[in-house]
This record gives structure tokens, C-alpha cells and sequence, in this order.
């Protein structure tokens, strides 16, 4: 992408690399260095393709061949991906189309939108920044901050989706969660004195911490009550605390480090009991005063349930129907509400609707298993 200007054909010389790789590495070996031999493969791959159409003769000739020991550009293309001339749906999309590696299902599901407008969103995305010739190479320092937000809001989601995935294939992706967080470190390490950099960085490694115990050997999710705070990497979240730390000292508030505090308020309670609820519910109460969403709302709703109650909660969850009606954690916190106020025919009814709204095979495991206990 760097050297052509051309999404479509960066795509496509990346695709016959990975082809070439599978037909020649099983009776040749895997090379030393596999992605510098992809890079080269691709290079290679495109520079034919360029040669055999006329069009881009003049883009080849002269052309330096590059070095395949470059290293990651990534970040470089995260930045270029979140062009202002783009919008910040079509920047996200773009970037965790050809960044994240996402499907467009999978990004479609993040934006609760259709696959069909995903894609068309990509391709004006990719046709504007060839036409605008914007360059693929990291902003000038005058310009980061400008991009950094919707950086950001990528890795979440990039983060999120590898966290808890959306669809049915899998429960979990780590590698990508942990591919999020390298990039987050590697924005860190550019931009050491954003609060809100070292608050998502910090928000990553807090939830990553506790990734060896949130699912059962069945493959059903493990609720924060249940889960075995003695697997938890209490390392990473010493590291992660001394990053929220860090981003307080900077005295820039934001939604990630609120995010992230709410993490660590978890992380840090020695057992579920010991979990300061009102503390949460403050925090909660902060983050809706920066990120007033429908989401936060509901994250609300479940810590005030244990400061103030199961009613007060279930109050503040069905005021929420009407804005969340095909959001699954909703029907499903109504469930365990429900539950707890001894309204079971009710309860069934709301993780039936849960259950109809999730492809996670660990959520719906979990469902099941509530549902079915309570049938019971």
C-alpha cells in the first residue's frame, strides 16, 4: 500500500503470497524469516501485475525494490487509514478491514449495521485515499494528535472483537485482543504524555490479565464471581495500574481511563466480596458525564444492583429497552435480575431474547446453563 497507492492490488499481491506460502512451505520448509518472505512474495506479486498493465508503467519504472526487513507498518497505515478527509465511520471500518484483519461480517457487527454497507463504506474509503494520493507513512508529530482518537476507537473495537467475539466461530480471539495491545503500546510509546493513550493501554492489560480464567473447561464463560482470582496475572495488573497512574498524573480525564479504573476497581479487589460497588457506581457516574451511551447505562445499572438493589437496577435496565432492544448483555442482565426478584416465568422470557440475539458459543453456553437452572 505504501509503495503503490493501490488498496485493491496490495490486497490482492498479499492474498498470492499467502497461496504461494501454503503450496511451497509444506516441501520447502518454512523460511527463517516468514513475513519478511511474504513481503517479498507480495512485493514481487504487484510489481508484475503493474508491469503487465500499461497504465501504471510510469509508477514502475525506477522504482527502488524494497527492503523486506522494513518492519511492522502497521501503525503507519493505522494513521493513514484515520485520514481527516475521511469520516470516522469510514476510518474505523477501513482500518479494521486492512489493519485488524477483520471480516466484514464481523466489523458489520460491530457497527450493528448490514454487511453490504460495511463494504460499500470500505470501498469509498480506500477509492478516496487512492484518488487523494494520501501518503501511507506516519503523520508529522503537529498532526498525531489530530488522528489519535479515532486510533483509538479502532484498537478498542479491534481489542473488544478479540476480547468477546461477536460471531459463532469462536468465544475468544487472544491473539488479536494481544495484537490490539501491542499496537496500544506502540502508540504509547509515540505519544508518552496522552492520558488517554496510557488509560486504553491500561484498560487492555487489566482485561488481558484475567483471560486464563474466564472460561469453563465446557467452553462456557465464567462470570467475574465465579472466576479463580488466582489465575489472574497479578503482574500485568500491577503494570496496568502503574500506567492508570501515570495517565492521572497528566490531570486529562477520559472515558478509556475511566474505563480503565473500573477494570482495576475488579482487578484489585482481593475477592468478589470485597468488590467497592459504590466506588464503581461514581466511576460509572463520571463515565456517563464524558460517554453518555446507552451502554454505560446498563453497566450502571448492574453495579447500582448491588448497592441498592435488584429493583432499583431492573428500573434502570427497562428504561433502557427502547434504546438496546437487540442488544443481548441487556436481556441478559434483565434475566439475572428477574431471577433475583423471584420472577422466573419473566426471566425466562429475557434470556430467550438473549440467547436469539448472540453467536458467541460461550455466552450461549452460559445462557443455557442459567436458563436451564432456573428452570429447574
Amino acid at each position: 500500500m505504501r509503495r503503490y497507492g493501490n488498496f485493491e492490488l496490495a490486497e490482492d499481491s498479499t492474498q498470492e503470497a499467502c497461496v504461494e506460502a501454503l503450496r511451497s512451505w509444506p516441501s520447502q520448509g518454512i523460511p527463517t524469516r516468514p513475513g519478511a518472505w511474504l513481503r517479498t512474495v507480495a512485493e514481487r506479486r504487484a510489481l508484475d501485475r503493474l508491469r503487465r498493465d500499461q497504465r501504471f508503467a510510469a509508477k514502475v519504472r525506477g522504482m527502488p525494490f524494497p527492503r523486506a526487513d522494513s518492519g511492522d507498518d502497521r501503525l503507519s497505515l493505522m494513521f493513514a487509514c484515520c485520514h481527516p478527509s475521511l469520516s470516522r465511520d469510514a476510518q474505523v471500518a477501513l482500518t479494521l478491514r486492512t489493519v485488524a484483519g477483520l471480516t466484514t461480517a464481523q466489523i458489520a457487527r460491530a457497527f450493528l449495521s448490514s454487511e453490504a454497507s460495511i463494504a460499500q463504506r470500505i470501498t469509498r474509503a480506500k477509492r478516496k485515499i487512492v484518488d487523494a494520493a494520501i501518503p501511507f507513512r506516519m503523520p508529522a508529530p503537529a498532526d498525531l494528535e489530530d488522528r489519535v482518537g479515532d486510533v483509538l476507537s479502532v484498537l478498542y473495537l479491534m481489542f473488544n472483537e478479540g476480547y468477546l467475539a461477536s460471531g459463532w466461530e469462536m468465544s475468544q480471539d487472544r491473539s488479536l485482543a494481544e495484537d490490539a495491545t501491542w499496537l496500544a503500546g506502540l502508540v504509547a510509546q509515540v505519544l508518552p504524555a496522552q492520558a488517554e493513550v496510557l488509560g486504553l493501554l491500561a484498560l487492555f492489560k487489566l482485561q488481558l490479565a484475567r483471560t486464563g480464567s474466564r472460561f469453563a473447561a465446557d467452553g462456557s464463560i465464567v462470570m467475574l464471581v465465579d472466576q479463580d482470582r488466582s489465575r489472574w496475572d497479578h503482574g500485568a495488573i500491577r503494570e496496568a495500574t502503574n500506567l492508570l497512574q501515570r495517565a492521572a498524573e497528566l490531570d486529562r480525564p477520559g472515558p478509556y481511563q475511566l474505563q480503565a479504573a473500573i477494570a482495576s476497581c475488579h482487578a484489585t479487589a482481593p475477592t468478589w466480596t470485597d468488590t467497592d460497588w459504590q466506588l464503581l457506581v461514581r466511576l460509572y457516574d463520571r463515565l456517563l458525564q464524558l460517554q453518555p451511551s446507552p451502554v454505560v447505562r446498563l453497566n450502571r445499572a448492574v453495579a447500582l444492583w448491588h448497592v441498592a438493589g435488584a429493583e432499583a437496577a431492573l428500573a434502570e435496565t427497562d428504561a433502557l429497552l427502547p434504546e438496546l432492544p437487540r442488544y443481548h448483555l441487556l436481556h441478559s442482565t434483565r434475566g439475572e435480575l428477574l431471577r433475583d426478584l423471584g420472577r422466573e416465568e419473566e426471566a425466562q422470557e429475557a434470556w430467550a431474547s438473549a440467547l436469539a440475539l448472540t453467536l458467541n458459543p460461550a455466552e450461549r453456553r452460559h445462557i443455557h446453563a442459567r436458563s436451564a437452572a432456573e428452570a429447574r
